[in-house]
């Protein structure tokens, strides 16, 4: 699905991982990035390993794409518009 949407908009600029697995899982993130080499995406291992910790994120190395890993905050999120209804 990613190839044929990067083929569709002309490539891509980023590919975002996040929630659970996304976030935390460098095995699955590792296994998607090396079939998307042909897109200029090619991982930084030590980078994935570490779920980007040291990188602001980016877990691939070189290439005009980037992948990231980006946190996510869902229970954050929810209280915040749970308390704006509130009010």
């Amino acid at each position: 699905a990613v190839g044929a949407l990067a083929v569709a908009l002309g490539g891509i600029d980023a590919l975002v991982f996040t929630g659970g697995i996304g976030e935390h899982s460098p095995e699955v993130r590792s296994k998607v990035l090396a079939r998307l080499g042909v897109l200029g995406l090619h991982e930084d291992a030590v980078a994935n390993h570490e779920n980007g910790r040291s990188t602001d994120g980016r877990v691939t190395r070189g290439g005009d794409a980037v992948a990231l890993v980006v946190p996510t905050d869902e229970e954050l999120v929810i209280a915040r518009d749970a308390l704006e209804l509130t009010r």
